[in-house]
Parts: C-alpha cells; structure tokens; sequence
C-alpha cells in the first residue's frame, strides 16, 4: 500500500444488509474509527455512516496502517453489534474496497461524494442535516476528535468548502469515483496514448 497517499475506503454490508441498528451503534462504529486510527497511524479526512455501507477517506502513514485500521475496526464493531444482539457472523461483506487518490481535484471531490452521499440516496435534504458524516465539521470548520484536515481542503477552507457541497458532484466524476473504488484503481491519474499511466501533479486540475 502507498504510504502518506490518500484512499477512498467503502465497506458495505453482507448482502447489502443494515449494519447499523441504533445510534448507538454509529456512536460505537465512530469511536472505534478514533481508537483504531490513532493505534495505527491512519489520518481520517471524511466519513459518512450509511446504513448498510460506509465511507472513509483516509491517509495511511505506514504501509499496513489501512489493513490493520480496518482489520481492527470492523472486527470490534461486529462483536460490539453481535454482543449487544445476541447474534453471530459478521456484517460485513468480504473485503473492503479501496482506491488511491491521486490529486487534490479528486481528493476534494471526494470529499464531497462522502459528505453528500445521504442527499443522493433521499434520506436528507442537506448534508447537514444528517448526523453521521463528517460534513458538519468540515463546512463549518469546527475542530473535531480523530479528524485530520487534509492540505488540499485546508487551502480551500470551510466557507468555500460549504458552498462547494451546495451541488453535488458532476455525473462523470461520480462514475469515475464509484468505478475506481470498485475495482480498487487509482484516481486523479493521467494517461499518455498506450504508455504507461503517469500520476497526476497535485493541484495541477481545476477545483469543480
């Protein structure tokens, strides 16, 4: 795994099943995220809980800190669940998905696609309106336990940030977003004819 790179992380549900049955459970998955990713070394950026799926936006500062976060925090977010329920087997499934993250165009619009995720499904009418996603720390700035500003936003700021989130992200992007995680490629690459792909300059793209 690339160190110090970020990643777009999506963990979903066995079957496309709820894996969130409370708001405790949420709470529980939340501080789970701040525990493990502190142990090992892992900057979280953005998070929505869905009920069936979640997203992470993440950088890794050694090269097993993504596994090993995740590893940890899905496990004791199961036995939590499973504890609490009187069940057994996970929630979880397979494997979770991931994709690098390659410049600060796709970075930030990942951000967005995380933040603005329970718009697109309906739940919600604004991104600040639903409880279990990062969004209302990082558009309104506020100083949040496990949350690491990534440069890119920083340099953007949350009042530019806030009015970003004002639309959605462009269809094509999201396309790209969704295929790159799905089959675990890297965004924000560029490709030159039938060369081999070159990384694209952080910054070099415009913001959308």
């Amino acid at each position: 795994m690339v160190v110090d790179c970020p990643l777009h992380v999506v963990q979903r549900g066995i079957n496309g099943s709820v894996c969130f049955f409370a708001d405790g459970d949420y709470r529980s998955y939340l501080e789970y995220v701040g525990e493990f990713s502190a142990r090992f070394s892992c900057s979280i950026h953005a998070y929505c809980l869905m009920t069936n799926h979640v997203h992470l936006l993440l950088t890794p500062h050694s090269r097993d800190g993504c596994a090993l976060f995740m590893k940890n925090l899905g496990q004791n977010y199961v036995q939590r669940v499973n504890h609490r329920l009187n069940r057994t087997g996970t929630l979880w499934e397979g494997r979770y998905y991931s994709s690098i993250v390659a410049s600060d165009h796709y970075l930030l619009a990942c951000y967005r696609y995380i933040e603005r995720n329970p718009v697109r499904a309906g739940m919600v009418a604004s991104p600040s309106d639903y409880p279990w996603s990062s969004y209302r720390a990082n558009a309104g700035g506020h100083r949040h336990e496990f949350l690491h500003a990534h440069p890119a936003y920083s340099s953007l700021g949350a009042v530019a940030y806030k009015t970003m989130c004002e639309e959605d992200v462009p269809a094509s992007t999201l396309d790209e977003i969704r295929k790159a995680t799905r089959v675990g490629s890297a965004m924000g690459v560029l490709r030159r004819g039938k060369g081999r792909p070159r990384a694209a300059k952080i910054g070099s793209v415009p913001i959308f």
